[in-house]
């Protein structure tokens, strides 16, 4: 067959796929053609390479798609964890968690620890897999929820807001602890947790012990009424008073020495 004829094929295959929406078919089949007929394929071989290759390319698209849509603040996998600068979490315990089992057991994560002991890390880590199971997954901080469902409210928005969060499978919300919450603030932030209760996961890192959040919570009911919610059926997880990252740019020194 003349290369003119080829040619014109070709495109006519990408025209076609382009109209289907194929773009990975239309793109790959000349050099999925010239790799089948090397090894000398069937036609029912070169169409499963072409398809496989099509959904392959569609999965890695909605699972970037799904980081994306996560505002995550950092790309971090559990992968990069270094589980032998922080001993006194279980990879295996995580590892686990990564499966997503807890998602849809509609189970809590709770990370408690000193700054720098990798609980945004293993957060994001987490955020990742779930990201990679292709579930819809959102990221912020207790601020940022804070402040959006208090403007949320200002502005006669806040049922739409809420039914937002909702939508999504996982919630990861990193930071609570760390700023004080006015009595509006912390009630926002209750009904967000409480209408998720035994219906959708979430994952939150504090830095304070459960004892001590009626410092960021001074209502003691409420705050109560938060623990109650966030602990029930609970994976709680320690990261120790050890900075991780710490102990991580010592070991980045030695071995530059």
């Amino acid at each position: 067959m003349s290369e003119g004829r080829v040619s014109l094929q070709e495109n006519a295959i990408k025209q076609h796929c382009k109209l289907l929406h194929l773009p990975t078919v239309g793109g790959g089949c000349a050099r999925l053609a010239e790799q089948a007929e090397r090894e000398h394929q069937g036609y029912l071989d070169y169409l499963d390479a072409l398809l496989t290759a099509e959904l392959d390319e569609r999965e890695q698209k909605t699972i970037m798609r799904r980081i994306q849509e996560a505002h995550l603040p950092k790309i971090k996998t559990l992968e990069e964890f270094d589980f032998h600068q922080a001993s006194v979490i279980s990879a295996t315990r995580i590892r686990e968690l990564a499966e997503g089992g807890y998602i849809e057991r509609a189970e809590p994560v709770v990370f408690i620890g000193e700054c720098g002991t990798g609980k945004t890390h293993l957060l994001t880590g987490l955020c990742v897999a779930a990201c990679r199971q292709k579930r819809r997954v959102r990221f912020t901080t207790a601020a940022g929820l804070v402040n959006e469902l208090v403007e949320a409210k200002a502005q006669s928005q806040l049922r739409r807001v809420l039914a937002r969060w909702e939508r999504y499978e996982l919630i990861a919300i990193d930071e609570v602890g760390y700023v004080p919450l006015a009595d509006v603030g912390a009630e926002l932030l209750f009904q967000v947790i409480a209408d998720r209760s035994e219906k959708a996961a979430i994952i939150l890192t504090t830095n304070l012990p459960f004892s001590e959040w009626t410092q960021v919570i001074p209502n003691a009911r409420l705050c109560k009424a938060l623990l109650d919610r966030i602990t029930d059926r609970a994976h709680i997880i320690e990261t120790g008073t050890e900075s991780y990252r710490f102990r991580r740019t010592l070991q980045r020194r030695k071995g530059k020495e």
